[in-house]
This record gives structure tokens, C-alpha cells and sequence, in this order.
């Protein structure tokens, strides 16, 4: 193409070219302007938000950015995590407050019977009332209900195999009408099935004792003193 093949009437000026597409948020009551697709941690930046609490991971793991927002035109409140929801216009969303959950203190290995200790621990967690609220707020899309009255029953392993995609972001507990931290719950049954009810893998024992004797001692030296080049060849070699 040459510069005579060109048409200056549809010729766009390079820094409107370079320019995002803007769409208008609202955060904690106040009106954004913020680039289009962005998450809406990233939002919280742009805006100039100072955020103290609820940057954590920014991948989705850690639970920390537990977030409520709203979708133009649609009433209806829901849940996400603040840095894997990319903004949309006319969204509003603020973070999820400190929420003051319960949180029983325990240890595992004292413990007698954990099934029937559950409801020592957390008396709440058979009045549940089957709202599914719990559900709907779980952003990870766990059945929160059902896993609450799994550890009710005693089926821990379940439990343990349902909230796997648990990040303990906590928003199932200030929606539930029966005062249950769902997640809390669904944590102490899963700590109490690995410890109690699940069989320790063959030679886990013997490997522990090798660990404390010392046994390897020498080859994590060796380890700790490998420049970054060869320490990632090592890693990649090992998979």
C-alpha cells in the first residue's frame, strides 16, 4: 500500500488510537471511569482505591478479594472474586467487609470421637434451614448447602472432596440465617478426615523419621546453594 492509496478522512490520530475503550463503574457508591476488561481489582487501582485489605494472590487461590457487585439493570446482588471478574458498564461492586465468624479452636490429635465433637464445636451446623443462600453466594460454585449437612451426618470425606475449590473467602457465612460459617465447618471436617479416617501412605512414617534424623540433611545444602539457572534446570528435569 502506498502513502497516495491512503485516505486522511479515515486516518485515526495515534493517541485516540492507543486509547482504551472507557466504561463507567461504580465503586463504594461512586462513579468510575475505568478501561474496559479490566479486572476489578485492577479497577480498585485505576480509581486510585487504596487497598489495605483484600489484595492477596490476584490469581484466584487465596479468597482474599471476596467481593459483592451488581450488573446494570439487574437487581439481584451475586458474589465473585475481585481478581477474576473483569468489569462490565454500569456494574457497581464494593469488598466484602470482615465478617466476625466464629471460629472453634481445637487440636486434632486430642481429639476422641470427631464426628460427634463437631457438634461440641459447631452446635450451629445442624440448624441449618436449607436456604441455599450459602450456595448462591459461594463464588467457587460449591453445593455449600450440602456439604454442611454432609459434615452433619458424618460423611467427612465427602466434605473434604467437595470443598477442595474452597478459598475460605468467608461469603457463605454472613448470608447464613442460622449463624454457620459453612466454610469453617467444611475446614475442621476436612482436617479431622485426613487425620483421623484416612490412611497414611505407605512409607509417609518411615520418610518423616528420615527427614528428622537428618538423613538428608546434606542433599538440601547442596540444594540451597545452586545458583537460579541450574536450581530451574534441576526442577524442570525432576517433573
Amino acid at each position: 500500500m502506498t502513502n497516495d492509496s491512503l485516505n486522511p478522512e479515515q486516518a485515526v490520530a495515534q493517541d485516540n488510537a492507543i486509547q482504551p475503550q472507557m466504561v463507567t463503574v461504580e465503586i463504594d457508591g461512586k462513579n468510575f471511569q475505568v478501561p474496559e476488561g479490566i479486572t476489578l481489582m485492577k479497577a480498585l487501582w485505576y480509581a486510585r482505591k487504596e487497598v489495605v485489605r483484600g489484595a492477596g494472590c490476584l490469581g484466584g487461590f487465596c479468597g482474599a478479594c471476596a467481593t459483592y457487585y451488581r450488573t446494570k439493570d439487574d437487581p439481584k446482588v451475586k458474589t465473585c472474586l475481585a481478581c477474576s471478574k473483569a468489569v462490565e458498564d454500569g456494574m457497581s461492586f464494593s469488598f466484602m467487609p470482615a465478617f466476625p465468624a466464629r471460629k472453634a479452636i481445637y487440636n486434632l490429635q486430642e481429639l476422641k470421637d470427631p464426628k460427634q465433637d463437631l457438634f461440641e464445636l459447631y452446635p450451629e451446623a445442624p440448624l441449618c434451614r436449607n436456604c441455599n443462600a450459602c450456595t448462591e453466594a459461594c463464588p467457587q460454585k460449591i453445593d455449600v448447602r450440602e456439604g454442611v449437612w454432609k459434615a452433619v451426618f458424618g460423611d467427612f470425606k465427602a466434605v473434604s472432596e467437595m470443598f477442595m475449590d474452597c478459598v475460605m473467602c468467608g461469603m457463605c457465612a454472613p448470608v447464613c440465617i442460622a449463624d454457620i460459617a459453612p466454610n469453617l465447618v467444611a475446614v475442621y471436617a476436612s482436617r479431622a478426615q485426613g487425620v483421623h479416617f484416612t490412611d497414611r501412605p505407605e512409607g509417609l512414617d518411615k520418610r518423616i523419621r528420615e527427614i528428622s534424623e537428618g538423613k538428608f540433611n546434606q542433599d538440601w545444602e547442596r540444594v540451597l546453594q545452586l545458583p537460579d539457572e541450574e536450581l530451574q534446570y534441576t526442577s524442570a528435569c525432576s517433573q
